[in-house]
């Protein structure tokens, strides 16, 4: 039997896969979770084969949860799942060690197919996401560039955007500036709109 986790912050969704996964003869769901750091939980504890995370869900989302997933269950392999096929997504999710990359329109058939895939070994990737990705090129922004644009998502101000992080707030206007040029954005509304409609937050 291939033993799953399923990670979905969304309880009649979660559900709903477990009931399919469940109608295949050689896949058993064996733990389910929430959020990130409960399905990081669960699979501590039941060692699954496969994670099915979904990306977006509240606390811990799907990619960092796909990273503490290959220090702490090394034998797990991860399969994202998600409802937001953004290029900047996908190749977040392969450098956290994600083996698979599905959207949530594809038919229940192609998910089990692909888990079968994933424990031979294949990578799976959603064709047309992959050529997205592809034409997207890489994220054009630093890593501390993305947690100040993060921080800056629920409209907090420099200052407190420099209490969060730590930062002073000049590093956070020069942090801020970068990625408004990098986005092509005019201001850092904007700026934060169009790195997450890319998936680079």
């Amino acid at each position: 039997m291939i033993r799953v986790v399923l990670a979905e912050d969304q309880s009649m969704v979660r559900g709903a896969l477990a009931s399919l996964l469940g109608l295949e003869p050689d896949i058993e769901v064996v733990g389910e979770a929430a959020n990130g750091d409960e399905a990081v939980a669960v699979a501590e504890a039941t060692r699954p084969d496969i994670a099915l995370l979904d990306i977006e869900m509240p606390g811990r989302d799907g990619i960092s949860a796909a990273e503490e997933l290959r220090r702490r269950v090394p034998g797990c392999r991860v399969v994202i799942l998600t409802t937001f096929g953004r290029p900047g997504y996908l190749r977040r999710a392969m450098e956290a060690g994600a083996v698979a990359f599905l959207v949530k329109d594809s038919p229940a058939s192609e998910l089990a197919a692909a888990i079968r895939r994933v424990l031979r070994g294949e990578r799976v990737i959603d064709p047309g996401l992959a050529a997205a990705a592809l034409s997207a090129g890489p994220n054009p922004l630093s890593p501390r560039e993305r947690d100040v644009l993060s921080a800056a998502a629920d409209g907090a101000t420099i200052s407190d955007i420099a209490l969060r992080l730590h930062l002073s707030e000049g590093t956070v206007r020069n942090y801020l500036s970068a990625a408004i040029q990098k986005t092509g954005a005019r201001n850092r509304i904007e700026a934060v709109r169009k790195a997450q409609a890319q998936g680079w937050l």
